[in-house]
């Protein structure tokens, strides 16, 4: 195993900390592994992500666990995360959950939100937004017209 590929395995046992059955590999919040300086370029799900620090810090973590001390954590803004980052595993994961992942594509309906997500529970299509703000500041509340259940949708970005 080359050393990049031992970081990613790391980093994929990293939970996400306001959603913690996806690590921070299946968001798409490691964008890149670095030769010169060794490094990990992450990216938050949104600028003002109130995880950051934790994330750097379980990051930080897992690496000194794992003997890679010598690898330095880089924030990168720019380009800004995008929801087509999450892995085919991690929408898996977050419908699971109970976390309607969005559509992928920027040229995508949905990208707004102005498609109907759907159900992470009963898989329905008749959904409504009930509010932008959800649980954590990337995410808005629904609920199923079907099954009648609320749930996250990731804002689609």
């Amino acid at each position: 195993m080359t050393w990049r590929e031992r970081v990613m395995d790391v980093l994929s046992h990293v939970a996400d900390p306001e959603i913690p059955v996806v690590s921070v590999v299946d968001l798409g919040i490691v964008r890149a592994v670095k030769d010169d300086p060794k490094s990990v370029v992450i990216t938050t799900t949104y600028s003002g992500c109130p995880a950051t620090q934790v994330i750097t810090s379980d990051i930080r973590k897992a690496l000194d666990e794992a003997a890679l001390n010598d690898v330095k954590i880089e924030i990168a803004l720019s380009p800004p995360w995008t929801t087509d980052w999450i892995t085919e595993a991690g929408r898996d994961k977050l419908k699971a959950y109970g976390i309607a992942p969005p559509p992928r594509g920027s040229g995508a309906p949905g990208l707004k939100n102005a498609q109907p997500a759907t159900c992470p529970r009963c898989g329905s299509i008749k959904t409504r937004e009930v509010s932008r703000f959800g649980s954590t500041p990337c995410k808005a509340l629904w609920q199923c017209e079907t099954c009648r259940e609320p749930f996250d949708r990731f804002k689609c970005h």
